[in-house]
């Protein structure tokens, strides 16, 4: 079973108790949610979407800046919003296996073995400045991105359910980091890169810290939360869209064959299986949110370079070059054809 087929059976069986919203009422609840969180995070709209998109798709969000954009206080501030268990890890190099997911522990008086799980068994994991942590780390985080569990010893303990890895990444440090694997790396669903606000924006947010921080309200609870979920996986996807989607991995994997030899050197290995995975189960949370019962080719554009950006591997010549993914992407989509659907024959599908 796919990792794909294993979340929809999953969230399907939940769905058995629980009422599954209209995309026009899970629209509304979703503003609401995203009304209360620009309470304290000013601008960032297209970064708090993607919040949004991967906590509906089931999946884990990698969010890439320099200091100072509120890149943790997002991710804390969602998760209060949406209530659930929260915990934060702040990643070092001295950070062990056993902080993150938990040890046995010898207890002297009765002779026997204690399990004390660790801070991933939580709703949300906020795993801060990830890659300051060494490969035993990452590799425990890996298991529980991908199989939702934790084992300890002899014993396999699952994670609560929804369970959702929201990380932030520095890129202008080299000292004391590591570069992700790419196995893990390639887990996450979408990667956004956030840079400096507008003027406008960063005003309100410096006049926002001569005041008292307002209090958050939970707008949604897990309940909530799973039935959007499970409303994510009613919204129809053409067939046209998947065979994009796909279309756009291949293209990054054989440039020349779409047209494309002049990014061919830049290129070491193209975007994976999971690419257009995540793209197609991103379009249809993002169509969910803007309130429509089917996802359309803007949709898969609009998320193309968050999920596909982490998952391609660039030359040396690209890096001397200093041509970057986004630059990549830019010209794949726009070599792949668009495909022209029909709205009328999707709206009565």
């Amino acid at each position: 079973m796919t990792e794909s087929e294993l979340t929809e059976s999953e969230l399907t069986e939940a769905g058995q108790e629980l009422r599954v919203p209209a995309p026009q009422e899970a629209q509304e609840q979703l503003e609401q949610a995203l009304f209360e969180i620009r309470r304290v995070i000013a601008g960032q709209d297209e970064m708090l979407e993607r919040v949004l998109v991967c906590l509906l798709a089931h999946g884990h969000l990698l969010i890439e800046g320099v200091p100072g954009l509120a890149k943790t206080l997002t991710i804390k501030t969602t998760a209060g919003v949406l209530g659930g268990s929260f915990a934060r890890v702040q990643f070092t190099p001295d950070l062990v296996p056993s902080d993150l997911v938990g040890t046995r522990i010898y207890r002297a008086g009765d002779g026997t073995f204690d399990t004390e799980l660790g801070p991933v068994f939580c709703n949300f994991l906020l795993a801060d400045e990830i890659n300051r942590a060494p490969a035993k780390v990452q590799s425990a985080l890996l298991e529980v991105m991908q199989e939702h569990q934790v084992t300890i010893g002899h014993v396999t303990y699952p994670v609560p359910n929804p369970f959702l890895v929201m990380a932030t990444q520095n890129p202008i440090e080299s000292e004391g980091t590591y570069p992700l694997p790419e196995a893990q790396i390639d887990r996450f669903m979408l990667k956004v890169v956030i840079g400096y606000p507008e003027h406008d924006e960063e005003l309100t947010v410096v006049h926002r810290q001569l005041v008292e921080p307002p209090e958050l309200r939970e707008v949604l609870t897990l309940e909530d939360l799973q039935a959007l979920q499970r409303a994510v996986l009613d919204i129809y996807v053409d067939p046209a869209l998947v065979s994009y989607a796909v279309a756009l991995a291949t293209a990054t994997r054989e440039p020349a064959a779409h047209g494309l030899e002049g990014i061919a050197p830049y290129v070491a290995y193209g975007a994976s299986p999971r690419g257009p995975i995540s793209l197609v189960q991103a379009s249809r949370a993002l169509a969910l949110i803007r309130g429509r019962e089917y996802a359309l080719a803007e949709d898969l554009q609009a998320l193309t370079r968050d999920a596909l950006r982490h998952r391609l591997v660039l030359t040396y010549q690209a890096l001397a070059e200093e041509v970057s993914p986004d630059v990549i992407l830019e010209q794949v989509i726009g070599a792949v054809p668009v495909p022209q659907i029909d709205l009328a024959r999707t709206s009565a599908a």
